[in-house]
């Protein structure tokens, strides 16, 4: 019994620190070795193709043409992380547009083009690539694809920065049920 208050007099806060934290991360490799937890890779429903609409506001270009095109490929920056050549399935780029009274008396307006900013465009480029499906949603390049998301887009001669603006799910799993049980609500931060 002496023998064993020694020991227990010997044993610093550290001790039972480290010991705590052997038992907590054993308690856990059991839990998880159960099938009580999920790890990530149980987590992943499917793998699918997706598009994904990527909103550029504000792109400044004075060119004849706009350097994006459909068909060709550009490589992707996910929240400053460099990820991969996606292909370009569609580019829609329109100029500026204000808006003006007419000068009826009736309340009327109209939209045109903003003469003061000829070289300001808005664009919407979509994009297609593999991803992980998951209940959380879409997962490319380890980020979750959420609306909002800020993705950059580089090429040879152009480098625009955008956020996500709509997401589909285009084959191997019926996104009507997909996106029920998706959970949008996740902050992309």
């Amino acid at each position: 019994m002496n023998k064993f208050t020694d020991i227990f007099k010997n044993l610093k806060l550290v001790d039972f620190i480290i010991v705590g934290c052997v038992i907590i991360a054993l308690a856990v490799g059991f839990v998880t070795f159960k099938g009580y937890r999920q790890t990530a890779d149980k987590q992943i429903e499917a793998t699918s193709n997706i598009s994904f609409k990527v909103y550029m506001r504000g792109v400044t270009f004075s060119g004849d043409e706009i350097p994006i095109k459909a068909g060709d490929k550009t490589f992707i920056t996910i929240r400053n992380v460099p990820y991969s050549d996606l292909e370009i399935l569609d580019v829609k780029a329109d100029r500026r547009k204000i808006v003006l009274q007419t000068p009826s008396t009736k309340k009327v307006v109209i939209v045109v083009e903003d003469p003061a900013q000829p070289d300001l465009y808005d664009v919407v480029v979509t994009l297609t690539d593999k991803a992980k499906i998951t209940k959380d949603g879409a997962v490319v390049g380890g980020n979750k694809i959420k609306l909002g998301l800020p993705i950059t887009l580089e090429g040879a001669d152009y480098r625009f920065t955008g956020s996500v603006s709509d997401i589909q799910v285009v084959d191997s799993v019926d996104s009507s049920v997909l996106k029920k049980d998706m959970n949008t609500t996740d902050d992309v931060q």
